[in-house]
């Protein structure tokens, strides 16, 4: 499932690693065809503690960081500041090995490929022997 990113302001940077952001949405009523404004707001983590009130921030929706925190500020190079997801930490924790070590599977890899496959022939001859022995009773 994609997480969603939404776009409000900074109303509270007073906590610790936390931004209170407001989200504006504006939608049409059914009815009477009117554009309402609707409000939200979200706590956010700021790692860094880089968000000043009143700036326009981005955020994007993370696993449960408290009780109320499930977004996180995407920083402004677009690199998010969450913490990351379990299969990103196993891809993080393969690149730690050595690269003589990512080697050795390769190599037995390919020596599995560089052995003839003998097995194929006397399995042939086999089966030819049993279809004569059937046609022969």
């Amino acid at each position: 499932m994609p997480r969603r990113i939404l776009e409000g302001n900074v109303i509270s940077a007073k906590n610790d690693k936390t931004v209170t952001v407001l989200v504006e949405r504006r939608y049409m009523h059914p009815v009477y065809k009117k554009y309402l404004r609707s409000t939200q707001k979200f706590t956010a983590h700021d790692e860094n503690n880089s968000c000043q009130e009143g700036e326009r921030v981005q955020i994007i929706e993370c696993r449960p960081l408290s009780r109320t925190k499930r977004w996180a500020v995407i920083g402004k190079d677009g690199q998010a500041l969450v913490p990351p997801r379990k299969s990103e930490k196993r891809k993080l924790k393969g690149a730690g090995v050595s690269e003589a070590a990512k080697a050795e599977p390769r190599k037995k890899a390919e020596k599995a490929e560089a052995k003839p496959k003998k097995e194929a022939a006397p399995k042939k001859a086999a089966a030819e022997k049993k279809s004569k022995a059937k046609k022969d009773t």
